[in-house]
């Protein structure tokens, strides 16, 4: 076998993975990661059975690749775009805005797919539920370290446990706009989260032209 051959099929099987991870990832956001399976998977991408098994081996390597690319998604619409800005309060506003536009514009169907994965894991102990809840913490973990660069910076007056309450409000608006958009059926609580945001940072001392990505 040729390398040039080699290569080809390498590459057609690395489209096929990207494809396959395109439908588990938007399943597991309406259905749970329960829901991602070989079979499932098949019937959706029309990829046959033996051929999904060969590019992930079983069901729970499926899943945890899944979280892996939704990782990947939420990355791309919410944390590089960021990252445009500088550290500080704008990159913070920012950050939040693209993390409430990736769940308004529906990036997967279901919302935001670690929204929806959380609690259908959280009773299975196991390597999907760490690879759920380890990105949780990375995300929590990457918005409080905004907080803090902000405050090194001047632009935030909060101590260290003023910062971890923030970080846990800002997520806590975040994640109830999710939820409470899929049950109401509109934008409108996006709009509310923002406010909110919007607010507790200018009480936590931020001006009002570094959040401009928040206003209405």
């Amino acid at each position: 076998m040729t390398v040039v051959t080699e290569d080809r099929r390498r590459a057609r099987g690395d489209a096929s993975r990207r494809e396959i991870l395109v439908h588990a990832t938007d399943i597991a956001s309406v259905e749970g990661l329960d829901g991602v399976t070989i079979g499932r998977l098949a019937e959706a991408s029309g990829h046959s059975k033996s051929s999904i098994a060969t590019l992930f081996g079983g069901k729970e390597s499926l899943q945890i690749a899944a979280v892996a690319a939704a990782a990947d998604i939420f990355r791309e619409h919410v944390v590089y775009p960021a990252r445009q800005e500088p550290r500080g309060v704008r990159r913070l506003a920012t950050l939040l805005r693209r993390a409430l536009d990736y769940s308004r514009e529906r990036v997967f169907t279901g919302g935001c797919f670690f929204a929806a994965t959380a609690a259908d894991v959280d009773s299975k102990p196991g390597p999907v539920r760490d690879a759920v809840h380890g990105w949780l913490r990375d995300w929590y973990g990457y918005l409080e370290a905004q907080l803090r660069h902000a405050v090194a910076a001047g632009e935030l007056a909060l101590d260290d446990e003023a910062i971890e309450q923030l970080a846990f409000e800002l997520i806590s608006l975040d994640n109830e706009a999710n939820a409470r958009s899929l049950i109401v059926g509109s934008d409108r609580p996006y709009r509310l989260a923002a406010r909110a945001m919007r607010e507790r940072l200018l009480t936590a001392g931020a001006t009002a032209g570094a959040l401009a990505a928040l206003e209405a």
